[in-house]
């Protein structure tokens, strides 16, 4: 039976993620800052680790006390929404240390064990934002779209060792807490100069399109990526991420 661990799988696109892999038969290693009980099946497959992708120390210790793993979902993220001009460079590094840092230390420290039994693959979660231009999201861009470079590159030097590297780029998601996991308020990262351009962005995201990205198109795409074999680097997720790609 394989064995899968999942970052940021506290709501969204992780636990609908961790779901379906239990569905399909999966030990499941789910990860969270703050574990709790409650949001997760009751089964001896699953189990709950406390996981700060922005701590070394964490890490080390995740990676011990789960033992071997077939499959690294890296889903653990921030998101942001703001003008640039109004985006401190600490609020800027902190992005970066969990969408980006975060995610290249999780997959060095499983790379030498997936190395030693020449298998196993790291399914990296991006976005959709990588695929097209957005408005008001330029860190949350730069911090994806460093991890797309990171893992073509990666997927290259490990395809070597019969390792995988795969990305999952999920379109736009309203029924997930995107903006809801930063401490920054809109009023502070939208200045007066820039409302009259970001009312109408901010207008539409209120609205659900007609076409939108579920955490089950999400979950679905980490499953097909996680299993996949071939050569295939991206997994766009989602209708609209699909739309964008063709």
């Amino acid at each position: 039976m394989k064995t899968v661990l999942i970052t940021g799988r506290s709501s969204g696109y992780g636990l609908e993620t961790a779901r379906h892999f239990h569905a399909m038969g999966w030990n499941v290693i789910a990860t969270m800052r703050n574990p709790r009980e409650g949001i997760r099946p009751k089964s001896d497959r699953i189990r709950l680790l406390p996981l700060d992708v922005t701590s070394p120390e964490s890490i080390t210790a995740a990676i011990g006390a789960a033992g071997p793993i077939d499959v690294l979902v890296n889903n653990a993220g921030i998101g942001m929404l703001g003008a640039l001009e109004a985006t401190s460079m600490a609020k800027t590094r902190e992005i970066f240390e969990t969408n980006t840092f975060g995610v290249i230390a999780m997959t060095q420290a499983v790379i030498p064990h997936f190395r030693a039994r020449r298998s196993g693959a790291i399914v990296n979660v991006t976005s959709s934002a990588t695929l097209a231009p957005f408005p008001l999201v330029s860190v949350y861009t730069a911090s994806k779209a460093a991890i797309e470079g990171f893992t073509g590159s990666l997927a290259l030097e490990l395809r070597h060792f019969n390792v995988h590297a795969k990305l999952v780029e999920p379109g736009y998601g309203p029924t997930t807490r995107f903006a809801q996991n930063t401490d920054v308020k809109f009023e502070d990262v939208i200045p007066q100069p820039y409302q009259s351009f970001a009312n109408p962005i901010f207008a539409a995201f209120a609205e659900r399109p007609a076409v939108f990205t579920t955490e089950a198109d999400v979950a679905d795409g980490v499953w097909r990526a996680a299993n996949d074999t071939s050569d295939q680097l991206r997994f766009p997720a989602g209708p609209d991420a699909v739309a964008l790609v063709n």
